[in-house]
């Protein structure tokens, strides 16, 4: 099993990539850990050389029956009860207190590594795709790439504004049509402000819910062979 390590303030599993090459940074979801998308390294068949970080969330979650590591807290309690009540939490208006400490952690450790931004791209599932999306949009300059696995619009007027300092930049986004957590129609939202701003890419939308299946992988995985070749 990969050992986590420490790199800048975040503890990381690394596979390593040819020295100068490009690398996935990957921030796993609400309750989940470093070793939660490690199998994206085998099945996305990146370009050689490139290097993956999966990074662990800051912060120990037990509640609700979920146990394992977050960016930010959430209030679980809240989230089931407008899932029961077949609603969604709407996030689009304000940023999740803890949200910035994640932010600045990632770019820390994102120092530590020591690849331009330009050889990055940001990875990030459900919470983790908020956490990615945030350091996309405030990054000093143009990553390789963005991908929002199942994510949300966050502040949508501060986002707003940070993508249009970013036009040109290429994204992968996908969400599932019948995700009981964070709705399809939010993360349509998300891609308009990407794409009137002049981001490349688009939502796709597939048949499911919170998860990444296999016809997203193949997207994905092109998509990375686009972006990092």
């Amino acid at each position: 099993m990969q050992k986590l390590r420490k790199l800048g303030p975040l503890d990381v599993i690394e596979i390593p990539g040819q020295p100068g090459g490009a690398c996935i940074i990957v921030f796993h979801g609400f309750g989940a850990d470093a070793y939660d998308l490690l199998s994206l390294e085998r099945v996305l068949n990146a370009p050689p050389g490139t290097g993956w970080i999966f990074a662990q969330g800051i912060i120990k979650v037990s509640d609700g029956g979920i146990s394992g590591r977050a960016w930010f807290p959430i209030n679980v309690e809240d989230f089931d009860q407008t899932m029961r009540e077949g609603k969604y939490t709407d996030m689009s208006g304000a940023t999740p207190e803890g949200l910035k400490k994640a932010r600045i952690q990632a770019e820390e450790m994102i120092a530590a590594l020591g690849v331009p931004y330009s050889r990055l791209v940001i990875m990030g599932f459900s919470q983790g795709a908020m956490l990615a999306t945030d350091i996309a949009l405030r990054s000093p300059e143009k990553v390789a790439g963005l991908v929002i696995l199942s994510g949300t619009l966050l502040n949508k007027d501060l986002w707003k504004e940070k993508a249009l300092k970013k036009s040109g930049l290429p994204f992968f986004q996908s969400h599932g049509d019948s995700d009981a957590l964070l709705s399809v129609e939010h993360a349509q939202a998300l891609e308009k402000i990407l794409v009137d701003a002049g981001l490349k890419g688009q939502l796709h939308i597939f048949r499911g819910g919170h998860e990444v299946p296999q016809e997203i992988i193949h997207k994905l995985g092109a998509f990375l062979r686009k972006v990092l070749t």
